[in-house]
């Protein structure tokens, strides 16, 4: 059994004082507030649960800024796909694991314990499925490994290429299944699992699978998390009205039995409508910020979609920037450009933005992936600890004290990260990260050259 004892440690969406808490096998054993520390505690100053990252596509951080050009006049989220596909052909699964790994050692770093791994690259590149039709997933569980984070698997089904069942293109060979197909590749992926990983099911968008092959697929997995993309784009929802008479949200509300268990990743472009409704719905929007604003998705309605009580976690999703900070900080600052207001997602009962985005942030991300949230007893022990000696915590008091981390922080505000009681960070770096640093510059150096 292993004791820390704290200054501060976020435990019920408040900061208590003076915290000692005991971990055995992974979880916490026990949590003591107001007492002193005892011989052989592990001290640090202040401690948060770690954030579930809702939405990654790992071996994406491969590609990170090699797509920041004009390729045509009209450069838009669908010629950067076309970019993203020419990328993955390259890849093998060593490749994968090796790109992933790096994502994920740095995911920790900034605060992310656990990931949702939307994952869709996989048959080789002639589109042929390997031998074990889960070699790719068993990629991912080798980063998920060298890494230490916690995983949520979600295997993703592919099948077209626009809504009513179009033919796919080429470049989506690698990712194509029949549900049958599917089935099998989903029970090798359950194989890949280990310690405490989840699975879950990930239709990718309405523009990829057919109603009817959206219900077969929700038999697969009765109880787990399910997570889709929907209403990224303007396009996406004009053809969906095209096909439909419904837009995207509007039609999964209306269709798919959307309830707690699913994860709509970015909803970007919701009407007032669809807004109320999937708040209402329990459902979880899955937010990436920092991705939608490089891709140049548009902005989330989430004033509105707050107000109404809605769900949120955040992701990373592209990966062209991994820092869990940042993405809460682009959440509120795309709604302070879009309404030319500042301090827009706090409320009447939590007056500070960092606080009240990190609580959301921190319950929304959990449900998404199916686990607890929060520093509890039983829990595993996923924790964050802030290194109050950076400048950027000077003076600071517990009201404070969040804001300055997502709004004032940079590199080095993070001390020390476990996941299940592991410790897989310290003094802000990855213990491994000089092994997986130097398989990543490996791999991305033969892709490139």
């Amino acid at each position: 059994m292993a004791a820390y004892w704290f200054e501060r440690a976020w435990i019920d969406d408040r900061w208590q004082g003076d915290v000692r808490l005991t971990v055995a096998e992974g979880r916490i054993a026990s949590i003591e507030t107001g007492v002193a520390a005892e011989r052989g505690d592990e001290r640090h100053r202040a401690v948060l649960p770690g954030l579930c990252n809702v939405h990654s596509h790992g071996f994406q951080r491969g590609m990170a800024g090699l797509s920041e050009r004009r390729s045509r006049p009209d450069d838009n989220f669908w010629s950067w796909r076309e970019i993203m596909y020419r990328f993955l052909d390259r890849l093998t699964p060593e490749d994968v694991a090796a790109i992933t790994a790096q994502a994920y050692a740095e995911m920790l770093e900034t605060g992310f314990t656990r990931v949702g791994e939307f994952h869709y690259l996989h048959h080789d590149s002639a589109g042929a499925p390997y031998a074990d039709p889960a070699e790719m997933a068993g990629a991912i569980a080798a980063a998920r490994a060298a890494s230490g984070i916690g995983l949520t698997l979600l295997p993703v089904f592919y099948a077209h290429g626009n809504f009513g069942g179009a033919a796919p293109s080429p470049g989506q060979r690698r990712f194509l299944c029949d549900v049958d197909g599917f089935a099998a590749l989903f029970d090798a992926a359950r194989g890949k699992l280990a310690g405490d990983d989840l699975i879950g099911i990930a239709p990718h968008s309405l523009r990829a699978v057919t109603p009817g092959e959206l219900a077969a697929l929700l038999t697969l997995s009765p109880t787990g998390p399910v997570h889709i993309h929907a209403a990224e784009q303007v396009k996406e929802v004009e053809d969906c009205l095209a096909w439909s008479g419904a837009r995207p949200v509007e039609w999964l509300l209306a269709n798919a039995g959307i309830d707690a268990r699913w994860c709509l990743i970015h909803s970007t472009h919701l009407t007032g409508g669809e807004t109320s409704a999937l708040a209402a719905s329990g459902a979880v929007a899955g937010l990436c910020p920092v991705t939608e604003a490089n891709l140049g998705d548009g902005i989330f309605p989430a004033v509105d979609y707050l107000s109404a009580g809605g769900r949120f976690g955040v992701g990373t999703d592209s990966n062209i920037l991994i820092d869990a900070a940042q993405e809460l900080r682009a959440l509120e600052y795309s709604q302070r450009l879009a309404h030319r207001a500042r301090a827009l997602l706090s409320s009447e009962d939590a007056l500070f933005v960092g606080a009240h985005l990190f609580a959301l942030a921190l319950h929304g991300g959990a449900q998404a992936l199916g686990v607890s949230a929060g520093l509890a007893v039983g829990q595993a022990a996923d924790m964050v600890s802030l290194d109050l000696d950076h400048p950027a915590f000077a003076g600071t008091d517990d009201a404070t004290l969040l804001d300055r981390w997502i709004f004032a922080a940079r590199a080095g505000s993070i001390d020390c990260v476990w996941r299940a009681g592991v410790k897989r960070v310290e003094a802000g770096r990855h213990l491994a990260a000089a092994p997986i640093a130097a398989a990543f510059r490996a791999c991305i150096t033969r892709l490139l050259t």
